[in-house]
C-alpha cells in the first residue's frame, strides 16, 4: 500500500515507514535512547529529502518522550529547577538551530552539513560506546568489579560564577555550564533532528553528578519541550514538517517501544551498550559511504530557493 507524502513530495510504502518506526521504537525501548539519531538517517536512505527528514522526526521525538516525561514527573524524578535552566539555553539553541537550518537551506548546503554532522557525531559516539562496552565485558569475564567513574570535585566548571542549588539533584554548580549544555542540545535537535538524550544524560551524570533516574527524567522533559518548539519553528520558518510521515512514524514507534523495553530488561547492560555501539557505527559508516559514492546523475535541474 502506497501513500503520498505531501511535503516530501514522493510516494512511499506505508508499511515500510511503519516498520521503520516500529524498529526504531523497539531500539529506543531496548536501549533507553530517543532514536532520532537513527530515524533521520534511515529516512534519508529511503529517499526522503534530508530537510523533510530532520523536521518530521521532531514531532516523532516529542511524542515518544511525552509518556516517559509524564511518568517521571508523577514519580518526582524530574528536577524542575534544573529543567528550567536547561530549557533557558535549550530554547535559544533550538531557535538558533532552526535559523542555521534555514540559512544552510538557502545556500544549498543543508544536505552536506547534515551528512557530515551525522558522520562525525555517530562515529565518535559509536566508537566511545564500543570501546567502553568491550572493556566492561572483558572486566566481567575476568571477574573484576565494574568501574564507577565519578568526576573530580575540582573540575574547572565547578569554579565558575552564578552558582545555583538544585535541590532535587542535590548539586550546587554554576548555571553557565547548565545553560550551555541546554543550548548545545537544542541546537543539535533543530539541525539534526535528534533529541540529544544520548548526550545529555551522560553529561548530567558524569559532569554535574546528577542521580541517574533524575538525569533521565530531566532529559525527557528537555527533549519534549525542545522538539515541540523545533516542530513549530520548522513548520513556520521552513515548511518542512510532513504531518503524514510523522504520524505513521509515531504509531510505529509507540508500538515498538513497548516490546523493546521488555526485551532490554533481559540483557546485561554491557551487552546492550555493545550492540548499540555497533548499530550507531554502522549508521555512521553508511552515511559516510553515501558522501563519497558517485551520484547516479552528475547533473540535476532543481529550482533555486530564495530571492534571485
Amino acid at each position: 500500500m502506497t501513500i503520498y507524502l505531501p511535503i516530501a513530495e514522493l510516494p512511499v510504502a506505508i508499511f515500510t515507514i511503519f516498520a521503520m518506526g516500529l524498529a526504531v521504537g523497539f531500539i529506543s525501548g531496548m536501549f533507553g535512547v530517543g532514536g532520532g539519531f537513527l530515524m533521520t538517517p534511515l529516512l534519508i536512505f529511503t529517499g526522503v529529502p534530508p530537510t523533510v527528514a530532520v523536521a518530521s522526526v521532531s514531532p516523532y521525538m516529542a511524542a515518544s518522550s511525552f509518556s516517559g516525561a509524564l511518568s517521571y514527573l508523577r514519580k518526582g524524578m524530574v528536577d524542575l529547577t534544573l529543567s528550567g535552566v536547561l530549557l533557558s539555553g535549550g530554547l535559544v539553541g533550538t531557535a538558533a538551530g532552526v535559523a542555521l537550518f534555514a540559512f544552510l537551506r538557502r545556500v544549498g548546503q543543508v544536505d552536506l552539513a547534515i551528512a557530515l554532522s551525522y558522520t562525525a557525531l555517530l562515529g565518535a559516539i559509536g566508537t566511545l560506546m564500543l570501546t567502553e562496552s568491550v572493556r566492561a565485558i572483558a572486566r566481567s569475564r575476568r571477574g573484576g568489579a565494574p568501574q564507577v567513574r565519578r568526576p573530580g570535585t575540582h573540575s574547572w566548571f565547578m569554579r565558575l560564577p552564578l552558582k545555583m542549588r538544585f535541590r532535587r539533584s542535590r548539586i550546587y554548580v554554576s548555571a553557565i555550564p547548565v545553560v550551555t549544555l541546554g543550548f548545545v542540545i537544542g541546537l543539535l535537535g533543530a539541525v539534526l533532528g535528534v533529541g540529544g538524550g544520548f548526550i545529555l544524560v551522560p553529561a548530567l551524570i558524569y559532569m554535574l553528578r546528577v542521580p541517574t533516574q533524575t538525569s533521565v527524567g530531566t532529559s525527557l522533559v528537555l527533549t519534549l519541550v525542545t522538539m515541540t518548539a523545533a516542530t513549530v519553528l520548522h513548520a513556520e520558518a521552513n515548511g518542512t514538517v510532513d504531518a503524514v510521515l510523522a504520524l505513521v512514524l509515531m504509531i510505529g514507534g509507540t508500538v515498538g517501544a513497548q516490546f523493546g523495553a521488555r526485551a532490554g530488561q533481559t540483557m546485561r547492560p554491557e551487552y546492550l551498550r555493545l550492540l548499540l555501539g555497533l548499530l550507531v557505527l554502522s549508521v555512521a559508516v553508511r552515511v559516510a559511504a553515501d558522501l563519497v559514492r558517485p551520484p547516479a546523475d552528475a547533473y540535476i535541474i532543481a529550482p533555486v530557493e530564495g530571492p534571485p
